[in-house]
């Protein structure tokens, strides 16, 4: 779950599944004259849509430590045993509705403890830490299985959908993560199946004005894209146990932020 607080110290939570609606909504509007359409783009806008699927069984009882009054973030969440077992069910949920996506959404997994593979350099990222002792034997595993996959399909675009899904998971935790988004830089965006899955051109994002950002090049199609994210506030962070957060939690109304991404004037 991602979470951000408030100057007033309310807490303003969005589950990652919510997030990654956000990164499916630009995998299904990219591409236009400078940028390729996803060639395989059913099954790339659904690893968009279900990268994060893995935290589902998480974000159905989320975490709250009453003395730090707040619920974890989500890179603050161990991968413990527990998780681990999570994540796999869903990895392997999302291979058997559709492999394709089901292999790009285990490799998603996988790089965030990689590096991504180096198919972003821009904005920097730490890989996530090691904290739990069955963590390599999960990557191993995973990793062994996307070599299986990999057999039926076209390695080089695997690895510009692979950079492709990356840079909308960056595009969608630009604005849910910031309570007001400033000026990024995400390097880089393939724009055609001819690259190595890691150069490309960069995009430069610069706030035009609340829930409105320009995008230079612009990699959508049309010249604005309509979005939005769902979004629960919670007025009060300090409850006295797990139960009364969760309590709070579900019966906080679904709030959506809209947004518009525009090509740069």
């Amino acid at each position: 779950m991602i979470v951000r607080t408030r100057a007033d110290g309310s807490l303003i939570l969005i589950t990652q599944n919510d997030h990654a609606r956000l990164s499916g909504l630009f995998a299904a509007h990219w591409g236009n004259a400078e940028f390729e359409v996803p060639r395989q783009r059913e099954s790339v806008i659904r690893a968009a849509a279900y990268h994060d699927w893995t935290w589902s069984r998480y974000e159905a009882a989320p975490h709250y430590d009453p003395a730090a009054r707040t619920t974890p973030n989500f890179r603050q969440v161990h991968s413990d045993p527990e998780q681990l077992a999570a994540y796999q069910k869903a990895l392997d949920w999302v291979v058997d509705v559709d492999p394709y996506a089901g292999l790009l959404v285990s490799r998603h997994r996988t790089g965030l403890w990689r590096g991504r593979y180096g198919a972003i350099s821009e904005p920097a990222y730490n890989a996530a830490p090691h904290v739990a002792p069955e963590l390599d034997a999960f990557i191993a595993r995973n990793e062994a299985r996307q070599e299986a996959l990999l057999a039926a399909y076209d390695r080089a675009a695997f690895r510009i959908d692979y950079q492709l899904l990356q840079v909308w998971d960056f595009l969608s935790l630009y604005w849910c993560t910031n309570e007001v988004p400033g000026e990024m830089r995400i390097a880089f965006a393939p724009t055609s199946y001819g690259g190595d899955g890691k150069m490309g051109v960069p995009l430069t994002l610069t706030p035009l004005g609340p829930g409105r950002v320009a995008i230079d090049p612009f990699p959508f199609e049309g010249d604005v894209l309509e979005g939005g994210y769902v979004y629960r506030h919670l007025p009060v962070a300090g409850f006295p146990d797990v139960e009364a957060f969760r309590q709070a939690l579900w019966g906080a109304v679904p709030q959506v932020e809209t947004l518009s991404v525009v090509r740069k004037a």
